[in-house]
């Protein structure tokens, strides 16, 4: 499978023989936002700075829309639009100022940078601060700016290393917003991430990875539909009996039952959405007065901790 991003092989050795990546292979199809998701650690970081040429690999290959990084960094990061690490610009500088001058660094014109910094302003939410001085930004609006000067030259790849990270609660919706959008045109992202969450809300595909090693990788409702356990959180009306609970534990499917409090208990439980159905079914005709019935915690945090299990 051929792609704008193609990782075959990457290997990263340090010193005294540590592998932060271990023969890594992934492909992020053509407009398709992949999710690069593992714990900190992983090996993330040291893969995306690989990719982006601040570091060299000690094996494999880095291809960017058919341009391999190793040989020829320079074309095939041209049309690359990326942010790593925590961001930081001129704080004298107002967000227009600053797009003036990184485009000027790409080689765009004053007029191009000016129409088109217009809209990415507006985009990542920042019209209204244009004309302050970017030293007063908290750590969110940077990461915006960062966002915006990433896609001022209109690149067909994005690359972003944790986005989210280190932000506020409020910074951090900000910027998933942002990022939902750029689902809507027409460029491929690849962003590593360590929060389960916010791959399985913004990714259209994702790749799994521990310990510089690559546990599974394609699309977010593939790899879900690999799922078989999930932790289904239940409230009722008032307390079961006794004998109700010993009832549903021998129902197919039931795994555990792990009372949360009286009236709320999550039920492990092997089953697609039919078998769901047929559990509340049974909880109903048990008598049991069924308050709320829903899926607790993430289905790609479930998949994810049975395959580290399976790497170890």
């Amino acid at each position: 499978m051929e792609g704008p991003i193609e990782i075959r092989g990457l290997t990263k050795v340090y010193g005294g023989g540590f592998k932060a990546v271990d023969d890594l292979n992934f492909v992020v199809p053509k407009n398709a936002f992949m999710g690069f998701l593992g714990p900190n650690g992983a090996g993330k970081t040291t893969s995306i700075k690989i990719i982006t040429n601040m570091l060299s690999a000690t094996s494999g290959e880095a291809i960017i829309n058919g341009i391999n990084v190793m040989s020829d960094p320079k074309m095939a990061l041209a049309d690359v639009g990326a942010v790593v690490e925590t961001p930081e610009f001129y704080p004298y500088l107002t967000p227009m100022e600053t797009l003036l001058y990184l485009g000027s660094l790409r080689g765009m014109t004053n007029t191009e940078i000016t129409n088109r910094g217009r809209d990415l302003l507006d985009m990542v939410k920042l019209t209204e601060w244009k004309d302050q001085r970017v030293g007063k930004f908290s750590k969110g609006m940077k990461q915006r700016l960062a966002i915006a000067q990433a896609l001022l030259p209109q690149p067909s790849v994005i690359i972003l290393d944790e986005p989210t990270s280190g932000l506020d609660p409020r910074g951090m919706v900000e910027v998933r917003d942002i990022l939902k959008e750029l689902r809507k045109i027409d460029v491929s992202v690849l962003m590593s991430s360590h929060l389960l969450n916010e791959v399985q809300e913004v990714c259209t595909d994702v790749t799994l990875i521990n310990r510089g090693k690559m546990l599974r990788s394609g699309s977010v409702a593939s790899l879900l539909n690999e799922v078989k356990a999930h932790k289904i959180e239940v409230r009722v009306l008032s307390p079961p009996a006794l004998e109700v609970t010993n009832q549903l534990r021998s129902f197919p499917g039931v795994k555990e039952i792990n009372y949360m409090s009286d009236v709320v208990f999550n039920v492990d439980f092997e089953g697609a959405e039919a078998e769901q159905a047929g559990l509340l079914l049974q909880l109903q005709g048990m008598g049991l007065k069924v308050v709320s019935f829903k899926e607790s915690g993430l289905a790609l945090e479930s998949l994810y901790m049975s395959l580290i299990m399976e790497s170890r």
